[in-house]
């Protein structure tokens, strides 16, 4: 792309002129390649912001991102599908739901990303497990899909470059809350993969980026119309985040969550969110006749040990242990510190605050401030209490598992301030599953 192009192309965003799609092109290219400078690249991202896109220039910036670089094809007997949430805390979802679509017939080659800020990423997650590794050649992404029926690895280099760049320069020059460009960055990776069809957990609560319905609702329709209109079969659901998903935070912590529930030992919010988003991809792919059918194949699933089953075989291919889902609690790594948060006061529990919860867990070492950050799997917090639960003085809140008694005593003093305890019970508890869109 030639820095005249390049000018050219500003100045229409500045001036507020369609953008064709063969400019959003030349851009992405232009990005993946290097030929697009840093100020130009943050001069986009801003403009974007300022100015925003149309449908049919987002729609054509998300391809153009997808498209400058691999995009992977399949050769499946069955529908290839995936799950993308927009972040929250304890949401360990896609390690039960990945194997569930594959155990009713799908294919899922989930392409994911780790933890940074208050939310755990889904590949920590996985490397709890000893010997996992998620950053996989094609080819063994590809026989692994094949056998076990899902993966869930990181992006290669040569998925969405342009994306790559664009965030990093989006990053420093607060344009991260674009709309646009929040939508762009999210399908195109996902589109990258060679998907049939998407369903998107669009997160809304304390716990969640978005904290408020509008701007979920916001997101949920942007993200949904630009991917059925780049030709991939999209449905998002909106999810409460006002608490954690699962019980527990950390990522060894989140893996024996999920391992009790496949092993029949447990059920509860991850099932029935898992149930809900699952049931629409089953249904969109015509692999169950509606939602409700398909959510009930799902907990199906998820009951008679066939996505166990599954879930085994892909850690057992990725090069987790044989034996994992027969023996895992000799696998997961365990905090050497570990503190019980007694309640002051006798009461309800009337609020949670998830991203003061992420943070507790980051400041124990369970997640990442910055990308480099390296992270404990051990450490986290468990057993935490549910909106509406009855307390008694001195009863447990949550249960921090440390790796030195000093941040113990601090994430302990963390979780009692951000897990709120009054005489009366509350009014009502927001609905699990808002509402789908698409």
């Amino acid at each position: 792309m030639t820095q005249t192009t390049a000018r050219a192309l500003l100045a229409r965003l500045r001036h507020g002129e369609p953008l064709p799609a063969t400019d959003l092109q030349w851009l992405a290219g232009g990005l993946a390649d290097g030929v697009i400078s840093d100020a130009q690249a943050g001069a986009f991202a801003m403009g974007i912001c300022i100015r925003g896109l149309d449908e049919e220039a987002r729609v054509a910036l998300t391809l153009a991102m997808r498209d400058s670089g691999k995009v992977l094809r399949w050769d499946l007997d069955g529908p290839v599908l995936d799950k993308h949430s927009t972040g929250g805390v304890g949401d360990c979802v896609s390690l039960l739901l990945a194997p569930a679509l594959a155990a009713c017939g799908a294919y899922v080659p989930m392409i994911s990303g780790r933890g940074l800020g208050h939310t755990g990423g889904t590949l920590d997650k996985l490397e709890a497990i000893p010997g996992v590794a998620t950053q996989l050649e094609e080819a063994r992404f590809r026989e692994v899909v094949a056998q076990a029926g899902c993966a869930i690895v990181g992006a290669s280099g040569d998925i969405a470059p342009a994306d790559k760049r664009l965030y990093a320069v989006r990053d420093v020059t607060s344009t991260v809350d674009s709309l646009d460009l929040i939508t762009a960055s999210i399908l195109s990776k996902k589109l990258a993969g060679g998907l049939e069809g998407l369903v998107l957990d669009v997160k809304v609560g304390s716990g969640a980026f978005m904290k408020d319905i509008g701007a979920a609702r916001g997101l949920a329709r942007s993200l949904v119309d630009t991917a059925n209109a780049a030709g991939c079969k999209t449905t998002a659901v909106i999810s409460d985040m006002s608490q954690p998903l699962a019980p527990s935070l950390g990522n060894a912590l989140e893996v024996a969550e999920v391992m009790r529930i496949l092993t029949g030992q447990a059920r509860g919010p991850l099932v029935e969110t898992s149930a809900a988003l699952g049931g629409v991809l089953l249904a969109n792919a015509g692999l169950a006749a509606d939602v409700q059918a398909g959510a009930d194949a799902i907990m199906q699933a998820l009951q008679d040990g066939r996505a166990a089953e599954r879930f085994g075989k892909m850690i057992a291919a990725m090069g987790g242990p044989v034996h994992f889902v027969e023996n895992w609690p000799r696998f997961l790594p365990e905090a050497t510190v570990i503190r019980e948060v007694p309640a002051r006061a006798a009461g309800y529990v009337s609020e949670i605050d998830g991203e003061a919860l992420g943070m507790a867990v980051v400041a124990l070492g369970g997640g990442r401030a910055v990308e480099s950050d390296s992270v404990d799997p051990a450490v986290g917090i468990g057993q935490v209490a549910r909106l509406g639960d009855r307390i008694s003085k001195g009863q447990p809140l949550a249960v921090v598992h440390a790796a030195r008694p000093d941040a113990a005593e601090k994430a302990v003093a963390d979780v009692r301030a951000a897990i709120q305890v009054t005489p009366s019970q509350p009014a009502s508890l927001p609905d699990l599953i808002r509402e789908r869109v698409g």
